[in-house]
């Protein structure tokens, strides 16, 4: 096959790949599934930055 041909077919390829990767976190709800396994370390974090608190 020519470049030109190459090239389009390539690039279907690859969004159909990042949109089927993609629907897969949506649809498992991976994204919040992750986030929930981080929340302890962020609110360690977080829980112990000084704060200033202006009134």
């Amino acid at each position: 096959m020519s470049k030109l041909k190459k090239i389009p077919l390539m690039l279907l390829g690859a969004g159909g790949a990042f949109f089927v990767v993609t629907f897969t976190i949506y649809f498992f709800n991976l994204d919040m599934k992750l986030t929930s396994k981080l929340e302890p370390f962020f609110l360690k974090h977080y829980d112990t930055m000084p704060r200033k608190q202006y009134v």
